[in-house]
């Protein structure tokens, strides 16, 4: 029992250190799956399409998502900018219901997919929201990025990527 207890304890301390939003994903370096959505009704744009040749950000999102308010003023920064193209997909969420969220917080999304189901979130690998991810030019997934995106990683991780993937 003092063995087992020694191994347990070794796994754990060793996982303590670890960045939970850093969750590895089977599809980055993969191009990004492509999903039919339907448009979200009364959000005002078109359904949910990753343009090729641009640098994209999809963000997966619900209006029941406390994150999902969190990181919504980091995508409204992000959008305004003018420099990432930025895609929602409304994750199993009612439709009336986020639509009532981007009214309310605003809505920093070109397009914007809503998956009901849950179906194009199983797609693209995710748990659950708010994920991000950075599609580059050629479609291809280069980051996942799990848990609320906040002003502190876009200018540490997003902003010197897109810079890169941009120059490619």
């Amino acid at each position: 029992p003092l063995l087992c207890f020694a191994a347990v304890a070794t796994w754990f301390a060793f996982g303590l250190g670890r960045d939970p939003s850093r969750i590895p994903s089977a599809l980055v370096g993969r191009p990004a799956p492509a999903v039919a959505l339907p448009p979200l009704e009364g959000a005002q744009r078109p359904a949910f399409a990753l343009q090729p040749g641009r640098v994209a950000i999809v963000n997966f999102f619900a209006s029941w998502c406390a994150p999902c308010k969190v990181e919504h003023p980091t995508l409204m920064r992000l959008a305004a900018e003018g420099r990432i193209a930025v895609h929602g997909i409304s994750y199993k969420d009612a439709a009336a219901d986020s639509a009532r969220f981007l009214a309310q917080l605003g809505n920093p999304f070109e397009t914007i997919g809503w998956d009901r189901d849950g179906r194009a979130a199983m797609e693209w690998g995710v748990y659950g929201v708010p994920e991000t991810f950075v599609v580059g030019r050629d479609g291809t997934i280069r980051h996942r990025h799990v848990g609320a995106l906040l002003d502190d990683t876009v200018a540490r991780v997003l902003v010197p990527m897109v810079a890169r993937l941009e120059r490619e």
